[in-house]
């Protein structure tokens, strides 16, 4: 398939490939002191996707990483994407998005598992005690395409040539073209609330029908709250990549969400209108079922800018 990039851009991380069956998310934060090992594994992190993926050519392994504003300073110091800062904590009367540590994110994809599990465990090796890991997630695809409440996930994406439109950086900034935005959190669903109600009153929270993902005219659905138009009155995208992780034993059911985004601004406003509501729309009503439990925000720079980084 071919690139939806022009071959005269920066080239980007793999962050406009198809979904994979499998992915392992970290997050973590860097210790004082350990900026030049930290620097050393990113210049280097290309070398060790294609090491480690080399034996299982159709494996499709990949590895997408993000710097959080807080470390880019400490890591690079010089000019700063434009729109790179701390994520925003929001609290709103009934539902609240959390703002958690995070200096580093590596989103690893492949179609094994034993895959992504081989990277994660030689990139924490590597850069061992100089980062601290804050979060670590393995997630996989459920079914066709849905998340552990029942639903198909991910519909509105967009593709191709609007994908690459949506979620990398262009000329408004570019020392930093090619490179996105990468917002993170993490949510629990309470399943048993969730089964408690009737599949009729799980797709008007949705906005859309369960059986065939079709939409619902469903005002102020899940769907609907999460729909934000510009001054024109266009539809704004984001680049969606959100797959189920849990621990059944555990009690644990949840999705693991990250938004691509040429600016953090639209998966911000999403946000905005989901957890504080708005004159138009909100809160979000899925989130009476859905608690977020982490949020950061994150740069991924091209691929060339990280391969720089070498000593």
């Amino acid at each position: 398939m071919p690139s939806p990039v022009p071959s005269d851009e920066p080239l980007p991380q793999p962050i406009l490939g198809p979904p994979a069956s499998i992915a392992m998310f970290l997050v973590a934060t860097i210790e004082p002191g350990g900026e030049p090992v930290v620097r050393e594994v990113l210049s280097s992190l290309a070398g060790l996707v294609r090491a480690v993926g080399f034996p299982s050519p159709d494996g499709g392994l990949t590895c997408t990483t993000g710097i959080g504003s807080d470390a880019w300073d400490r890591l690079l110091g010089g000019p700063r994407p434009a729109g790179l800062h701390p994520f925003r904590e929001l609290a709103g009367p009934r539902h609240h998005a959390p703002a958690t540590p995070g200096d580093l994110f590596f989103h690893i994809r492949a179609a094994r598992p034993d895959l992504c599990f081989a990277l994660a465990a030689e990139l924490v090796r590597r850069l061992g005690r100089t980062v601290t890991v804050r979060d670590e997630v393995q997630a996989f695809s459920y079914f066709d395409s849905r998340n552990l409440l029942g639903f198909v996930d991910g519909t509105e994406n967009p593709v191709g040539p609007a994908a690459a439109e949506a979620a990398l950086v262009g000329a408004e900034d570019p020392a930093f073209r090619g490179g996105s935005y990468a917002l993170v959190q993490k949510y629990l669903h309470d399943v048993d609330a969730w089964e408690a109600l009737a599949v009729e009153a799980q797709e008007k929270v949705v906005g859309r029908t369960k059986l065939t993902n079709l939409e619902l005219d469903a005002p102020g659905s899940h769907r609907d709250v999460n729909t934000v138009t510009g001054p024109d009155g266009a539809e704004l995208e984001i680049l969606r990549s959100a797959m189920p992780f849990g621990r059944p034993g555990h009690g644990e059911f949840g999705t693991y969400f990250v938004a691509y985004a040429r600016t953090p601004e639209v998966p911000e406003a999403m946000l905005r209108r989901m957890f504080l509501g708005g004159p138009d729309a909100g809160p979000d009503p899925l989130l009476d079922y859905s608690r977020a439990v982490t949020g950061s925000l994150f740069f991924v720079p091209p691929t060339g800018f990280l391969e720089s980084l070498a000593p």
